[in-house]
């Protein structure tokens, strides 16, 4: 039988010190691993694995819809931005200007397939296939080419003259003029398909046409300050938007148009009508409520009732998308929304910054409260957050690469990390070196432990 009391009696002190630097060593290499990951990654490696990989081996359920704070896949769908912009005469601009790409090819490729499902499913036709080849190119000036060859067949082709509104046309009123084109051509295309009352592919296919034909004018309405305009065009496209458009939130347009009037019993309305449970929520949604809440509470009091309810609908509103009040406060940059978001995700919150953030400025204490509001979430916030690595990694996939995504709460590492780290490091370098040099340790060691001789330190407390 093996003798342990033999074996630990046979390793010398040499055992002990290198036993020592080595573990130090290592210690110390795996926190600065684990500090440079969490810099890079917000997260610790670490905590990430064993959440991964060992909690369900232990039992402690750690899955990911856990860790990930109870979000799950529900929290991970991407829907499309109803406030996105003119790819040609506004997220070009940021191309031409500052050589950065506004849009990630994960974000383009969603557009090109929802584009080829509303356009291009069913028809036949050269003008139809040069289309279908239009949407799935991805460069823009294939798109463009294939859009013109398309108009070369047949002029009233309303998806090309879309096309072109969108990617080619300089200035929102050159897209305009385009968009005005389409219309006419739209509107004759569905009433061509449609005649009879038939409802046939064709029908649906024309009428979802028409309705993006009809919103994508309104937004430039919106753009040239035609308002009056703008709110009835989205006004109507709520009240009769086929399936087809259903998914684009047009109420949200429909509010950013009515905060810019000033028409806050129209938007209190709106609220009223689309703000149910058996809808999807965003962040328009929950945001303006608070705003309107924060408008009610100018002026009143401190700690009156309309103050605390607002700082109430304020908290309601942060704790469904925690990203928006960073932006809202101008703490963060800003970027250009990309055509997708995630909702209570950082894409939400920069789409809906991005317009929102007039309004909020020229509501009277509505920023004070926010701030109030967002502080008191900062101090409570919890390791869970509102969405989880699902949630970044899909922000990741539709911000372009300059823009930071936002994480929440904010994972800082802790002070004494590097401390810790240069500890353990120095720690395995004495090691060493006694290790290498035992005489001279042990004159340092015997010389050390006079100086820390238990009576000189008593005698300097007591004269203390």
């Amino acid at each position: 039988m093996w003798d342990s009391s033999a074996f630990l009696g046979a390793l010398t002190p040499k055992f002990y010190v290198a036993l020592t630097g080595t573990s130090s060593l290592i210690s110390g290499l795996i926190l600065i691993f684990e500090w440079w990951y969490f810099r890079k990654y917000g997260t610790s490696f670490i905590e990430q694995v064993s959440l991964t990989h060992l909690g369900p081996w232990l039992g402690g359920g750690g899955g990911a819809g856990e860790a990930d704070g109870g979000g799950g896949a529900a929290d991970c769908k991407v829907w499309r931005n109803p406030m996105s912009l003119l790819r040609g005469a506004e997220y070009g601009r940021l191309w031409s200007a500052a050589r950065r790409a506004p849009l990630t090819y994960y974000d383009m490729n969603l557009s090109a397939q929802e584009h080829q499902a509303w356009f291009s499913s069913g028809a036949e036709g050269p003008a139809e296939e040069a289309m279908a080849r239009a949407w799935r190119e991805r460069e823009p000036g294939a798109r463009v080419a294939a859009a013109r060859a398309a108009l070369a067949i047949r002029p009233d082709c309303a998806p090309a003259l879309l096309l072109l509104a969108e990617e080619d046309a300089p200035t929102v009123q050159e897209a305009d003029r385009i968009l005005r084109r389409a219309w006419r051509a739209a509107e004759a295309a569905w009433r061509q398909s449609s005649a009879g009352g038939a409802c046939t592919a064709a029908a649906r296919r024309d009428a979802a046409v028409l309705a993006h034909v009809k919103r994508r004018a309104a937004m430039c309405a919106r753009r040239l300050g035609r308002l009056r305009d703008a709110a009835r065009q989205f006004r109507d496209l709520a009240r009769d938007a086929p399936p087809a458009l259903h998914a684009l939130a047009l109420h949200e347009n429909l509010l950013e148009v009515l905060l810019e009037q000033r028409a806050y019993a129209d938007v209190q309305a709106v609220l009223a009508r689309y703000d149910d449970a058996a809808l999807p929520r965003s962040a328009a949604v929950c945001y303006t409520a608070a705003l309107l809440r924060a408008r009610a509470a100018a002026g009143a009091p401190a700690r009156s009732g309309a103050e605390l309810a607002a700082l109430e609908a304020i908290r309601r509103a942060i704790e469904f998308n925690p990203h928006v009040p960073e932006y809202l406060l101008e703490l963060r940059p800003l970027t250009l929304p990309p055509e997708h978001v995630l909702r209570r995700g950082d894409s939400e919150a920069v789409a809906y910054a991005f317009f929102h953030l007039r309004h909020w400025r020229a509501c009277d204490g509505a920023l004070r409260l926010l701030g109030a509001a967002w502080a008191a979430a900062e101090r409570g916030a919890g390791a869970g957050g509102a969405g989880g690595a699902c949630v970044q990694c899909a922000d990741r996939e539709l911000l372009p690469a300059h823009h930071a995504v936002s994480v929440f709460p904010r994972r800082r590492a802790p002070a004494l990390l590097p401390l810790a780290a240069a500890l353990c490091a120095g720690t395995a370098l004495l090691a060493l070196l006694a290790h290498r040099w035992p005489a001279h340790a042990h004159a340092v060691a015997r010389a050390a432990a006079s100086q820390l001789d238990p009576r000189k330190l008593h005698t300097l407390l007591a004269a203390v």
